[in-house]
């Protein structure tokens, strides 16, 4: 048995891989989703799916934004408190796998050093952060928050791996007869973001010593964290789990551990990267990267799913002659404007949409 279990997340992700037997599942939680997921969704989804109480073989949170970090939040919050009040715990939790910012992308704590100087300029000058870079603070914050709970309540965490960091690796991870392999982050890459981080924030000092109002809005440059990327292998099935990874980590990612052919990659399911948001991707990537079925978590925020990013799936499975499904958990004006512009019925692919009221769509790749 195999599936995937699409959660509602609304503009976030929350993904969650059941496998094993019918007679006994076993299941692995991807994200959380953004704050009020856990009790919109995320916990009536676990309690429908793994059961109450239930288990978790493993929790993996892609990266640190928090539409992704806060339903984990909750979750664990909400372990806690069957464990203080003395009750069985709704969810055991046996693993989780996290990449810390303080591990990965500043090791060296340049970064954080020239963050806390940005704050303190825009302090002085009485002047707000913008909205993007708040969320990406509060991002951080936030992983590093699931950490500290996750200790406390006695939850592994990255288990197994070197330095406490999961990098692309040629030899997957096994749990039963499920395979996870990791294909990003790869070190050039971590390395890239620490370089990138630092010239944002003194490019941004620079803009808030001229002009602190204006310098506060431009938020839309912050480089992105490099998620965690995995390739789900179970019976003889393939899902690629991408979180918010731009295009061009993806396939470097995935190259660093083996598993290109010919510079190509098909798989099952595709978890579209960041949301369908076309700021990561390319039409060069769905033609690198193919796949069956497309996952899209999005609710219509910042335009995600993005047309151009819909249309560049669907144009690529018809030039191959590929019918495909793509499954989204919202039905949006850009999906509504995809319909109207390349219809199903010519273009060779069907649209699935997560019911409305409903916590979660499966994916069934094996029964």
């Amino acid at each position: 048995m195999f599936k995937l279990h699409v959660v509602q997340a609304r503009y976030g992700d929350a993904l969650l891989l059941s496998f094993g037997t019918t007679a006994k599942p076993r299941h692995i939680l991807i994200d959380g989703g953004p704050s009020g997921n856990y009790a919109a969704d995320l916990q009536p989804a676990l309690a429908a799916i793994v059961g109450k109480p239930g288990k978790l073989d493993l929790v993996v949170l892609s990266h640190v934004d928090n539409d992704h970090v806060v339903g984990l939040l909750d979750l664990l919050a909400a372990v806690e408190d069957d464990q203080v009040s003395g009750r069985p715990l709704r969810t055991k939790i046996a693993g989780l796998w996290h990449n810390s910012f303080e591990r990965t992308v500043d090791p060296g704590g340049k970064v954080a050093e020239q963050m806390q100087a940005n704050m303190m300029m825009l302090a002085r000058m009485n002047t707000p952060l913008g909205a993007d870079t708040l969320e990406t603070f509060y991002g951080i914050k936030e992983g590093n928050r699931l950490r500290l709970m996750a200790k406390k309540l006695g939850i592994p965490i990255n288990k197994g791996f070197k330095k406490d960091v999961l990098l692309a690796a040629k030899t997957p991870v096994k749990f039963g007869q499920l395979e996870l392999q990791i294909a990003g982050p790869n070190k050039p890459q971590l390395e890239t973001l620490e370089t990138e981080w630092l010239e944002w924030l003194n490019e941004a000092a620079r803009k808030i010593a001229k002009d602190a109002a204006t310098a506060a809005m431009s938020d839309r440059s912050i480089p992105n964290l490099s998620s965690i990327v995995l390739l789900a292998k179970c019976a003889g099935k393939s899902i690629l789990l991408t979180g918010d990874a731009r295009g061009d980590y993806v396939i470097d990612g995935l190259r660093t551990a083996g598993l290109l052919k010919k510079d190509k990659l098909h798989v099952n399911v595709l978890k579209v990267q960041h949301h369908g948001s076309s700021r990561n991707t390319t039409a060069t990537f769905f033609n690198t990267i193919t796949a069956d079925t497309y996952v899209l978590s999005a609710d219509g925020r910042h335009g995600n799913p993005k047309l151009d990013t819909m249309t560049w799936i669907v144009e690529s499975a018809r030039e191959r002659q590929q019918p495909i499904t793509l499954v989204a958990t919202n039905e949006t004006e850009t999906i509504v404007a995809l319909q109207k512009q390349l219809p199903p019925t010519d273009y060779g692919y069907t649209l699935r949409l997560l019911p409305r009221r409903a916590h979660s769509i499966e994916i069934t790749l094996s029964a």
